[in-house]
């Protein structure tokens, strides 16, 4: 070929320092776009290959070669790919065009598809200027009779094109640092920023420093390949010890037997996977693969709860793999990194935008070859085909946790905790989402065992139907006291259904707890009437139980202490109630004057566990509105302009409420109302610093009263 030297035909005279300077804001990328352009250049060949358009001579060994050498401060790349003829250069070079990748994928694309070509040659070379002075290219083209050709620029919008000298089809690229990129020629920061990109691209990657002392092996001689270097033979001479026969003599015996090795320069080790399990079926990976690919894409060393590999071509082709880690930490610090891919080209390290919010916990990777290489996530925050993709992860989550809810249940139930408040989250983000997941829900009861939604409405409604019979037993007992007449009785009977007949129909109770330890009174109480509940802990949990109630309209949630529930109390005799009420009005005088408090809320109740002096309730409604202000920002407000204040309930039944009652003078009354008070409040909510400062003293006096 004539020799030439030209101008790059670009757009504009400003374009080409846009592109050294700002081409991408990570100027390490540079080694991805030269390592994924050899990549596209050895897929070339071998579809061509595939076609029966190219015969591999022998055993060709497909691979790139990425040199660094400090003193010369140069990086040079090279693949054995398809290479480039003096037109092609002119073409994808010299007019920075985008890469011959579309054309060749326009050409044959009906006619082999086994691999993917990654994407755009002309910009991505370009990348290069961002760190060098000077790049060279040497280049031949695969076609018979292609003349090689040498290029060179240094940095400008001129170039020098001729014929080179290169032996061998493929691709040779030097980079001449400037001195502000030296680094890039260090074989550590190389090999960093090579594993940061190209750790799974489907070529093989090498990295060889041109400046370091050869490094050497020793292999048994079996082991020899013809790719080896011999270096030198070493011999190992049989090992032989004396011993002693039966009849005294002795003996020579040759412990060992007469060796050769081979010290050879040491085998090059590929940076990269080029069989990225994500490629395979998910039939064709074992558990222990999925967790060491999670150990070394992650450096997490904790075992991940499960995984959801993904494998779609249609509508759209994605591939990946997802964890669900296991969680440590408060759930509100907990944050997931996502690995974007393309054509097992890395493309940013956490990209959450392809993840649904609710999802966020989660660690994968996912191989997208429909999204564009050079992506902006304000790009992708605007995609629709982005809001496909997390779609469709939503759905493969949903169909992962479905599935282990019905075929492996016990293992779920071990995930639970961990993964409950993300996947409630979800339901209450995602309709698509709280629809497939309505039946996996688990709830915790009291003994800490798992139910469904479906079980706990069920035993709620069994309850409910006793208590009611329990109801209509005592009021036929009492109608018979009073000597009702049949007549009367039917006469009632028949007018107590009309009412009911307009009565809305009652909603099935479901009671929770938020805290094990401070709710622990009510617990005990439950549990000795053979009451449930659930246990609903985190943060979560209060918008979600409104979210059930919105979808499931017959059931209505309490807390354990939004009121006496009616198994845990005495029926008052209808001869004692006048008595009772007159008891229940002398002790709410007592209380609201004791405690300083005319509005304070009290009542009085018969409580089974006589063991329980006093205890203290908030409605739900209130409570609702409580952790609304909350969650607004009104902390500050007056609780009370809304109701919000507790309700004391003094038990009847207990000896300390008997004496207030027969006692009113006492001197001990306003200690004990006080005390009692206190004490229903710790087990409702924690004591604010000054009411816990007179509670601990008083607590002090009335022990001292037990020493005199």
């Amino acid at each position: 070929m004539a020799a030439k030297t030209g101008s790059l035909s670009i757009n504009s005279e400003n374009i080409f320092p846009i592109i050294k300077k700002w081409l991408y804001s990570d100027h390490d990328i540079f080694y991805r776009e030269l390592i994924s352009n050899g990549c596209d250049a050895i897929t070339k060949l071998k579809k061509l290959a595939l076609m029966g358009e190219y015969e591999e001579p022998g055993e060709t060994e497909y691979k790139i070669q990425v040199t660094v050498n400090s003193e010369d401060k140069t990086i040079t790349v090279e693949d054995n790919g398809i290479g480039m003829t003096a037109e092609e250069v002119e073409e994808y070079i010299n007019q920075i065009a985008f890469s011959g990748a579309q054309d060749f994928l326009a050409k044959y694309k009906d006619k082999a598809n086994e691999d993917q070509i990654i994407g755009h040659f002309g910009l991505g070379f370009y990348s290069a200027f961002m760190v060098a002075d000077k790049v060279t290219i040497d280049t031949l083209s695969y076609k018979k009779d292609a003349e090689p050709v040498h290029w060179e620029s240094e940095g400008g919008t001129e170039f020098a094109m001729d014929k080179g000298d290169k032996e061998g089809n493929g691709t040779k690229i030097v980079l001449y640092l400037n001195e502000d990129s030296t680094e890039f020629c260090n074989e550590y920061r190389a090999r960093e920023v090579i594993q940061k990109y190209c750790s799974f691209m489907p070529v093989e990657i090498y990295l060889k420093n041109a400046t370091a002392e050869p490094e050497y092996e020793t292999i048994e001689k079996d082991q020899l390949t013809d790719k080896d270097t011999i270096v030198e033979t070493v011999v190992e001479e049989a090992k032989t010890e004396e011993k002693e026969r039966e009849d005294g003599t002795k003996e020579t015996v040759e412990v060992s037997p007469r060796t050769e090795k081979y010290k050879i320069l040491k085998r090059p080790v590929a940076l990269n996977d080029i069989h990225t399990l994500w490629n395979k079926h998910p039939n064709e990976c074992t558990d222990e693969e999925y967790k060491e690919f999670y150990r070394k894409v992650f450096m997490d060393y904790k075992e991940p709860l499960f995984w959801i590999h993904l494998n779609m071509d249609y509508p759209f082709n994605l591939k990946g793999i997802l964890y669900f880690p296991k969680i440590n930490t408060e759930y509100e610090s907990i944050e997931g990194k996502i690995k974007l891919y393309n054509n097992q080209v890395f493309i940013a390290d956490n990209i959450k935008e392809v993840i649904p919010e609710f999802l966020m916990v989660l660690k994968g990777v996912i191989d997208c070859p429909d999204l564009p290489l050079n992506v902006s996530r304000s790009a992708l925050q605007n995609d629709g085909f982005v809001n496909k993709v997390a779609d469709y992860i939503s759905k493969k989550v949903a169909d992962k946790l479905n599935g282990m809810f019905k075929t492996d249940r016990e293992n779920y139930e071990k995930y639970w905790d961990d993964i409950s408040p993300f996947i409630k989250f979800g339901c209450l983000k995602d309709e698509k989402f709280g629809e497939k997941m309505k039946d996996s829900m688990l709830y915790k009861n009291l003994e800490h065992k798992y139910l469904t939604l479906e079980d706990i409405i069920k035993e709620a409604k069994g309850e409910a139907e006793v208590e009611e019979a329990a109801k209509e037993e005592a009021a036929k007992n009492e109608e018979s006291k009073a000597g009702n007449t049949e007549a009367e009785a039917k006469s009632e009977e028949a007018e107590s259904t009309d009412a009911d007949a307009e009565k809305e129909p009652e909603k099935t109770r479901i009671f929770y707890v938020t805290d094990e330890v401070q709710q622990s009174q009510y617990i005990n109480m439950f549990k000795a009437q053979g009451q449930d509940a659930i246990i609903l802990t985190h943060n979560i949990d209060s918008a979600f139980i409104t979210y059930l109630e919105q979808k499931h309209q017959e059931v209505q949630f309490l807390r354990i202490d939004a009121d006496v529930h009616d198994s845990l109390k005495d029926e008052v005799a209808e001869d004692e109630k006048e008595a009772f009420q007159k008891t229940a009005e002398s002790l709410v005088e007592i209380f609201r004057k004791e405690l300083g408090n005319d509005k304070l809320e009290v009542k009085v109740e018969k409580l089974k566990d006589d063991k329980v002096a006093s205890m203290a309730v908030l409605s739900e409604e209130n409570r609702r509105m409580q952790e609304m202000m909350k969650m607004y920002g009104m902390s500050g407000m007056d609780p009370s302009m809304f109701g919000s204040q507790a309700t004391l309930v003094l038990n009847a039944n207990h000896p300390l409420v008997q004496f207030l009652v027969e006692h009113k003078r006492s001197k001990n009354v306003p200690v004990i109302c006080k005390q009692l008070y206190d004490l229903a409040m710790l087990a409702h909510k924690p004591l604010s610093p000054e009411e816990m400062t007179a509670f601990v003293q008083r607590s002090n006096e009335i022990m001292m009263l037990l020493t005199k």
